[in-house]
C-alpha cells in the first residue's frame, strides 16, 4: 500500500506523531516500551507494537535493524510536517532577538539577509542559508528625463522594486525642453512595466514617429533603457553554521558532507529553485505560510537527500528578493523550524518594505 492512499485512524496518527518526535529529540529508534511510559499512552504494549507494525507496512516507518525500534521514513516525516506538526511559539526573548536584529540592519537587504542567516544558524542550531535569486531583468514603473545643458540630459528610473537607476546621456545635436518633455510623457505611456527583451524595432519606430520633429531624442534614450533593464544578476548563494551540522550523526561521513558543501558552493539548484526557474517538486512541501519544505529525496539539489531543507522566499511587491532557509537531518525539530524562517522571513519583508528607494548614478555617453 503506498502511503499516499494510506488512511491513517487517529491512534495511528498519535503514535506516529510521538515516534517523530522522540526521534527529533534524541536521535535513536523509538520502541513500543518507550511509548508506553510515562503515561504517553493507555494503549497495551501489544497493541501499540502492533500499530507500529502496520504503520511500517504503510511506508510511514522504518526498521533499521530487527531487534531495534522504528525510525520515520520520508513518507513519516512528511505526513508528520503536513499534518501532525504543531505551531511552535516563540518566546518573548527570542522574539525581542530576532526583532532587535532585524531592526539593526536596516540599510541593506544584503546586510539583512546576511543578520537573519546567522540568527537562524544560531536560533536552530542547523545549518543556514541566504540566496538572493538570479534576476534577469527589471521593469520600469516611472521615467523622468532633465535637461542638464543644450545637449545633455538625465534619464531617471523608478524600478517596479523601488530602486532609483539614472543615466547620463549626451546628444548629437541640440534637445529642446519641449522635446525632453514630450519623450517624458511617451515613455511614461509605453515603456513602464516592461522587460528589456519586449522593447522591440517596431515599438521604438512608433515612439520616433510620435515624436515629429525631434525624433533624434528616442533611439538614444530608449537604448538606454533597454541595456538598463536587462542586466542579469548572478545570483548569490551564502552559507552559515555549517560546522553545526557535526552535531549530528547523519553527518558524521566526512565524504557526504564534502559532497553537499561542493554542492551549495555550486549554487546552481538553489538558485534555480529560489528564482522560480525550477518548479516545486512537491505541493504538499508548501505551508500556507510560504515556507518550503524539501525532506531527503525530495531536495532538488541531490547530494542533500540524506538532509531536510526548509526555507522562505522574501517578497518585494510580489517579486522574490531572496530567501532564508536552513538544512539539517530529516529528524529536524520542524515545529520550530518552520516558525523561526517564517518569523524571520516576514520580518525582511516588513523591514525592506519600510526602507526607502536608494539611487545609483552611472554614465553612458
Amino acid at each position: 500500500m503506498k502511503p499516499e492512499d494510506a488512511f491513517l485512524s487517529e491512534r495511528k496518527k498519535s503514535i506516529l506523531k510521538a515516534i517523530v518526535d522522540a526521534h527529533i529529540e534524541n536521535g535513536e529508534p523509538v520502541g513500543s516500551k518507550y511509548l508506553t511510559q510515562g503515561g504517553r499512552f493507555s494503549y497495551s504494549s501489544a497493541t501499540i507494537r502492533n500499530e507500529m507494525a502496520e504503520l511500517e507496512n504503510m511506508g510511514y516507518l522504518e526498521q533499521p535493524h530487527t531487534s531495534a525500534g522504528r525510525v520515520p521514513s520520508e513518507a513519516g516525516y512528511r505526513f508528520y510536517v503536513d499534518t501532525l506538526v504543531e505551531r511552535y511559539r516563540m518566546t518573548t526573548e527570542e522574539i525581542e532577538s530576532l526583532q532587535a536584529t532585524l531592526r539593526a540592519k536596516q540599510a541593506q537587504l544584503d546586510g539583512i539577509l546576511d543578520a537573519a542567516m546567522h540568527l537562524a544558524s544560531s536560533m536552530t542550531n542547523y545549518t543556514a542559508l541566504a540566496v538572493r535569486p538570479r534576476v534577469s531583468s527589471m521593469t520600469v514603473q516611472k521615467y523622468e528625463l532633465v535637461c542638464i545643458d543644450g545637449r545633455s540630459i538625465v534619464l531617471v528610473m523608478v524600478t517596479a522594486g523601488g530602486a532609483v537607476r539614472t543615466q547620463n546621456i549626451v546628444c548629437q545635436q541640440p534637445v529642446p525642453e519641449e522635446a525632453v518633455k514630450k519623450l517624458a510623457n511617451l515613455m511614461n505611456i509605453r515603456l513602464t512595466g516592461i522587460t528589456g527583451d519586449q522593447m522591440t524595432l517596431p515599438l521604438l519606430m512608433e515612439i520616433e514617429a510620435a515624436m515629429g520633429e525631434f525624433a533624434f531624442l528616442a533611439a538614444p534614450v530608449v537604448r538606454c533603457v533597454c541595456q538598463t533593464i536587462s542586466v542579469v544578476s548572478g545570483g548569490e548563494v551564502k552559507v552559515d553554521g555549517v560546522n553545526r551540522l557535526l552535531s549530528y550523526p547523519e553527518f558524521y561521513d566526512i565524504g557526504k558532507l564534502r559532497e553537499m558543501l561542493e554542492a551549495l558552493e555550486r549554487k546552481e539548484d538553489l538558485l534555480q529553485l529560489v528564482s522560480g526557474e525550477q518548479a516545486p517538486m512537491m505541493l504538499a512541501g508548501q505551508q500556507e505560510s510560504g515556507v518550503q519544505i524539501y525532506i531527503g529525496s525530495e531536495n532538488p539539489v541531490v547530494t542533500l537527500d540524506n538532509s531536510t531543507l526548509v526555507f522562505k522566499p522574501v517578497l518585494k511587491d510580489g517579486k522574490t528578493v531572496g530567501a532564508l532557509g536552513v538544512i539539517g537531518p530529516k529528524r529536524m525539530n520542524y515545529r520550530r523550524v518552520i516558525s523561526m524562517i517564517d518569523g524571520i522571513a516576514d520580518g525582511i519583508r516588513e523591514v525592506i518594505d519600510n526602507d526607502a528607494p536608494s539611487g545609483d548614478g552611472e554614465t553612458a555617453n
